[in-house]
């Protein structure tokens, strides 16, 4: 079993549905011996999904991690280089005949290439094979970059496992280029994870995120449980889940040195 494999495992027992599905099952299994203590985590998870699957509440914990507004063309002018962090891929594809870009990283590509375009700046592709599968995120990027957009990134990293990888790594190619300054694109709920990250390797981050979130109640939709609200819960708490387990990470590592 890889490290990265434990960690999804250990993440996804702590993160809905899964997580629910656990705290269901105890319930069930108490529902004799402590059925008071039964009835509770029953209706606890029963609590739980409804409120996760609402688009409110998903759009209020993903708010609740943005860190900034969308970057203006002044900060943008001040950066150096943009920095595409991969969101995952789809491997084996079918109608592709291989490994190719899920939604995630295709939506930051398309943003980095909208910036790349209003303002010549070079680009950076990071990720690696996390899960298996035969290519890396930096290569399918950089393959998309050049023959759908006509652009070609200037460097590429293809073997961050992480976005902690992801920080390192970039950050020496940047480095021995001289870059100081970067534009960093992601989704707005990545960002308060991932700009400290490339911080800490000495590099001031202008945030370039997407898709930023509302927290307003447009209809009676918004409060009606959906899949999409679970999923966008599930990426906020994932979120928080990771921002928590970097910083025991880093406090383990200043500990040991």
């Amino acid at each position: 079993m890889t490290a990265w494999f434990a960690t999804n495992l250990i993440a996804a027992a702590l993160l809905p549905p899964l997580s629910l599905v656990i705290l269901l099952a105890a319930g069930l299994i108490l529902r004799r011996r402590r059925p008071r203590l039964s009835m509770s985590l029953i209706l606890a998870s029963a609590t739980a999904l409804y409120a996760l699957s609402t688009p409110w509440m998903g759009g209020v914990l993903l708010k609740s991690l943005e860190i900034s507004a969308p970057v203006s063309p002044e900060a943008l002018a001040t950066a150096d280089a943009i920095v595409i962090l991969g969101g995952g891929r789809r491997v084996d594809a079918a109608e592709y005949g291989g490994d190719t870009l899920n939604g995630l990283s295709l939506e930051r590509l398309r943003y980095a290439a909208h910036l790349h375009r209003a303002s010549g700046l070079p680009l950076l592709v990071t990720g690696g094979r996390p899960g298996g599968g035969k290519l890396a995120e930096g290569e399918i990027m950089h393959a998309i970059l050049r023959d759908e957009y006509g652009i070609e990134a200037r460097w590429v990293e293809d073997a961050a496992l992480t976005t902690w990888d992801n920080a390192r790594n970039a950050a020496a190619l940047l480095q021995a280029a001289g870059v100081k300054r970067i534009a960093l694109v992601t989704h707005a709920w990545h960002l308060r994870r991932a700009v400290p990250l490339f911080q800490a390797q000495d590099l001031e981050v202008v945030p370039a995120g997407i898709q930023f979130s509302s927290t307003v109640l447009d209809s009676a939709l918004d409060v009606i449980p959906t899949p999409v609200g679970l999923r966008d819960s599930t990426f906020a708490l994932h979120e928080w889940l990771g921002i928590l387990w970097y910083k025991l990470r880093a406090r383990f590592a200043e500990g040991k040195t």
